[in-house]
């Protein structure tokens, strides 16, 4: 009898006629192909989680739902590829959400700089109230959010010497991505801030167009920004979360099998990528050592010193958002601070 029950279950997966758990009936999955496109490299945490997404979607569906990656921006850069998401021409996608500003512009609190000091704080903000309040805003702007994984926290290299002290920064080009809150927070420091797309990025820096760049350790390596820059920092200056997202249009064509599907294998998925992230981002620096990069630790005291000016910044950009949903998350904050 186990037996066959064994085969039954089987064949129901071969052939997509899944039971929907708690219903009895047979989940409504169809045939179909998923463009998941990224600007980040395949190699990295993006890629480790797109890729166990496009895994646990495979089994979940019985075959039937195949995620088809499009990692480094080979179908435009992020701000093409919001445009794509709206228009349906491109069904999931991931970014960072200081790219959907322009849509919800709530999500610019997540770039403050300094907001976050560790990955226990982002994760709490996260995963409560207040991220799911704005992942819930996208739906009016032709966008769905699944899921918030992990880029992770931002650190500045460049080619011209090493920075250990916001004074270091002040002259040099910086490559920025295509944010306001990003250019004036790196015009703040002194430096020339210079939005650029990702895909255009490396060959900035290795013809000289932009001095230096930011970002998280292991996308830094995997980019092979190493081949073109000299130094690091440990700046650390703002946590990227990155937000899965469908385009409405074509989530609006699925099942409701298939919505809670794709909602579940993304859910499912973040704390394998997370933790991915944060392994790689470990490991990374010591890489990065070893290929010949010059590493400098920037202490706690200077990232005092940078938040600090900073904050006209922070205050603008407070006020241009929602000052009670800063409000609130600073006071999470500060709970969770204190029970440390």
């Amino acid at each position: 009898m186990r037996n066959t029950l064994k085969s039954l279950c089987a064949a129901l997966v071969a052939t997509g006629a899944l039971l929907t758990a708690g219903t009895g009936h047979a989940a409504d999955i169809r045939d179909r192909t998923v463009k998941f496109a990224f600007v980040q490299n395949i190699d990295n945490h993006w890629g480790a989680g797109a890729e166990k997404f496009a895994e646990i979607v495979k089994e979940k569906s019985g075959g039937k739902i195949k995620i088809k990656l499009f990692p480094g921006g080979v179908l435009g850069g992020d701000v093409q590829t919001v445009s794509a998401l709206q228009g349906g021409t491109v069904e999931m996608a991931m970014m960072g959400p200081s790219l959907l500003v322009g849509l919800v512009k709530e999500f610019s609190v997540f770039d403050f700089p300094f907001l976050f000091r560790n990955a226990q704080e982002s994760d709490a903000i996260l995963d409560g109230p207040a991220g799911k309040a704005l992942i819930d805003k996208l739906q009016a702007k032709g966008i769905v959010g699944l899921s918030y994984w992990e880029h992770g926290f931002r650190n500045l290299t460049n080619n011209r010497h090493p920075v250990a002290k916001w004074e270091d920064i002040q002259g040099l080009k910086i490559r920025v991505i295509q944010v306001p809150l990003y250019i004036e927070a790196f015009n703040a420091m002194g430096a020339n801030a210079v939005p650029l797309p990702l895909p255009e990025l490396y060959t900035a820096l290795e013809t000289g167009t932009v001095d230096g760049q930011e970002n998280p350790l292991a996308s830094i390596l995997s980019s092979k920004f190493n081949e073109v820059q000299k130094h690091v920092s440990t700046t650390n200056h703002t946590y990227n979360p990155l937000i899965v997202l469908s385009s409405k249009k074509f989530w609006d064509k699925l099942t409701a099998d298939e919505q809670k599907l794709l909602l579940d294998a993304a859910e499912e998925v973040k704390p394998y990528q997370r933790k991915v992230s944060r392994d790689m981002n470990a490991a990374a620096l010591e890489e990065l050592k070893a290929g010949g990069m010059t590493v400098t630790e920037v202490s706690d005291d200077e990232r005092a010193r940078m938040a600090e000016k900073l904050q006209p910044v922070v205050a603008k950009f407070t006020q241009e958002t929602d000052e009670a949903l800063v409000r609130d998350i600073n006071a999470q904050l500060e709970k969770i601070r204190a029970a440390q």
